[in-house]
């Protein structure tokens, strides 16, 4: 999709030190300097984990402990990716990163992963946890910005969670696209990277192989700006059957990727507005999508909304939409307005949480 370009959401570090390199510089470093040393081994992550596996919990063997607290949960199925430690947030909490070799659609691509600090209550140790699948706008292309700490989706998701305005979700942050060269529409284009199975099979299969997380589609939901707020709720109007909720921020609402040339009715099969009428006609299941669009974004992208919205959002299909007075087409904006404008609470309600050990 074309879209203007974007910011970079989260400077990285030119090629990572090994862990006995490291330390060496720590020892060498410490017997040179000694307490003036600090900032040396700072630079150089030596007090870092970041690259270190991580498991998101020991609940993949069987027996007892390996039971579910209730028939709504499925247990980590395996087998367990190799997941690095990327970033530790400030309550202690990992954001990881695999790359996930897709089986179904045959892309290989990274994937990042959070857990927030009530999956390692022991009062949900045996619980399903809520799933929000979080798509970057932009390329895409084997990156996310959501795994960004400036962006604070995950920090924020805890907060309010705390505060009773937002279950506790899992946050997975995939790659969107496979290049940077042309949009994907989070679809499976013919003769192209099968990328809607990519997010509605294969990076959910990744989750259910390490978390616990909630059987039926009460658990999973999509959030996404731009090209991926369009991926996200195409995704939940595609597979209303496995999804419930979507947050589309600032989103395109149909298809347009010069790949569809000569695929018009696999292209229309991906149309937010074909499949909300479809839905719409069906009259179940209900799904729940909340926009938000800035004032000051491109006015078309309001009008659009606000047409979909009067022309789709019935029966079934339940919108929901916040202006953010003077928001631009910006991630910063959109994460704390999640929340001021409702969005996070209004797919929290209408979707399931974990249930305390009694």
């Amino acid at each position: 999709m074309s879209h203007p370009s974007r910011r970079t959401y989260r400077a990285r570090r030119p090629g990572r030190m090994s862990r006995a390199r490291k330390w060496s510089v720590a020892v060498i470093a410490a017997l040179v300097l000694g307490v003036a040393s600090w900032p040396v081994l700072d630079h150089f992550d030596v007090f870092s984990d970041k690259g270190d596996p991580i498991s998101f919990g020991d609940d993949k063997g069987g027996g007892a402990a390996a039971r579910p607290a209730d028939a709504g949960t499925l247990m980590p199925t395996g087998p367990e990716a190799d997941l690095r430690v990327e970033t530790t947030l400030g309550d202690g909490t990992k954001i990881a990163k695999t790359t996930l070799h897709g089986a179904k659609s045959g892309f290989t691509g990274k994937v990042w992963v959070w857990a927030p600090k009530e999956y390692k209550d022991p009062k949900y140790a045996k619980s399903g946890f809520p799933v929000l699948i979080a798509l970057p706008g932009g390329e895409g292309a084997q990156q996310n910005y959501w795994m960004g700490t400036d962006l604070k989706l995950q920090s924020s998701i805890a907060k309010w969670s705390q505060e009773g305005k937002s279950l506790p979700f899992i946050v997975v942050m995939p790659a969107l696209n496979p290049d940077k060269k042309f949009y994907r529409d989070g679809s499976d284009i013919p003769g192209h990277e099968k990328m809607g199975t990519w997010l509605t099979e294969d990076v959910p299969d990744l989750v259910k192989a390490n978390f616990r997380t909630i059987k039926s589609r009460d658990g999973w939901a999509f959030m996404g700006s731009s090209s991926g707020g369009f991926a996200g709720m195409k995704a939940v109007l595609k597979h209303p059957d496995k999804f419930k909720a979507a947050i589309a921020s600032g989103p395109d609402i149909v298809p347009d990727s010069p790949l569809w040339a000569g695929h018009e009715k696999e292209k229309q099969e991906n149309n937010p507005q074909v499949l909300a009428k479809r839905l719409a006609d069906s009259g179940k299941p209900d799904v729940y999508l909340a926009f938000q669009v800035g004032t000051a974004e491109p006015a078309s992208v309001m009008s659009q909304v606000k047409q979909f919205r009067a022309q789709y959002g019935k029966g079934p299909v339940h919108t929901m939409l916040h202006e953010i007075p003077g928001g631009q087409h910006d991630a910063h904006t959109y994460v704390p307005n999640m929340e001021l404008g409702g969005l996070i609470q209004y797919i929290s309600k209408n979707m399931q949480g974990p249930t305390p050990a009694s």
